[in-house]
């Protein structure tokens, strides 16, 4: 695994935050967003890399960024490594395609999550009470089940290590103003329409996805990534059978393992073993080959 970036620390540039992937760089009138090969689930950072995670992220999301252009503007300034400012050329090998020059937005302090199938915590929130995020929905769903209509089911942004929270849309207001929030509930809803349509065609179910805001100037941008297997469930059209988990080519492979060895779903995080690791590569790998290959 000599091959995978767990993190990184570039002498002469200015490291300004460590998410659960990225290790974000301030260049001044940019950023510098790289992309690790770490993995989160349930919030907690796993001790192992998951090879080639990195560029899958970033080739995913710069294809993505290109598509939705139409619908928002992002923060992408280039992701071609040569148009990077002199002083990030001596880490060239490690930045190139897994990182991407970005404007610097002001990020919305709530996360966009757009549901077009019930499964993962809206299931769960389903059974309980027979709503998602305060939005009642029809009775008998199976799980995994595609949902009369996308619904928008905002949740709140936690620091490293707390669990994001789910919420209804007057907290989602409360948080970011009502006229904000409705504007990021339409934008989420076309851009996950749009990236369904796509998917559709390739083969994929979108299941649900989870999108970040940032404001630039006055303006809602697009940031962070885009329908990738980190930030989305993507489902095989070829075996989606309702009435229960589905095949995937996302990190719910790495969950449905965490859950199996009964992990608390508290730090620390155990080792993942080979094959786990190898598997889960290779479903990043082939979610990246069926979109942007």
């Amino acid at each position: 695994m000599s091959n995978a970036v767990y993190e990184t620390d570039f002498s002469g540039l200015d490291l300004i935050k460590r998410g659960k992937v990225r290790d974000l760089y301030d260049l001044g009138d940019n950023l510098l967003m790289v992309a690790t090969d770490r993995l989160s689930a349930f919030d907690v950072i796993m001790p192992d890399p998951i090879p080639e995670k990195g560029k899958v992220l970033t080739g995913i999301s710069l294809f993505w960024f290109d598509v939705m252009s139409s619908i928002v503007k992002n923060h992408l300034v280039t992701g071609n490594v040569e148009e990077y400012p002199a002083e990030c050329q001596p880490y060239a090998e490690t930045l190139r395609d897994r990182s991407m020059l970005v404007k610097k937005a002001e990020p919305l302090s709530i996360e966009c999550v757009v549901r077009g199938y019930i499964s993962g915590s809206g299931w769960k929130s389903y059974q309980d009470s027979g709503d998602v995020c305060g939005i009642k929905l029809p009775e008998g769903l199976k799980e995994s089940d595609r949902l009369p209509e996308p619904i928008f089911t905002p949740s709140t942004k936690e620091e490293l290590g707390l669990h994001d929270i789910n919420i209804d849309f007057d907290e989602a207001s409360k948080r970011i103003g009502r006229e904000r929030a409705e504007k990021v509930k339409e934008l989420s809803i076309a851009i996950y329409m749009k990236g369904v349509e796509i998917a559709e065609k390739l083969g994929i179910i979108i299941a649900d996805t989870k999108f970040e805001f940032g404001i630039f100037g006055d303006e809602i941008i697009l940031i962070d990534e885009v329908l990738t297997p980190d930030s989305s469930r993507f489902w095989p059209k070829d075996s989606y059978n309702p009435g229960g988990p589905q095949n995937s080519y996302d990190k719910q492979y790495v969950r449905d393992y965490l859950l199996s060895i009964g992990w608390g779903k508290k730090p620390p995080a155990p080792s993942l073993p080979e094959n786990v690791i190898n598997n889960t590569s290779d479903k990043y790998l082939e979610a990246f080959r069926l979109f942007a290959g």
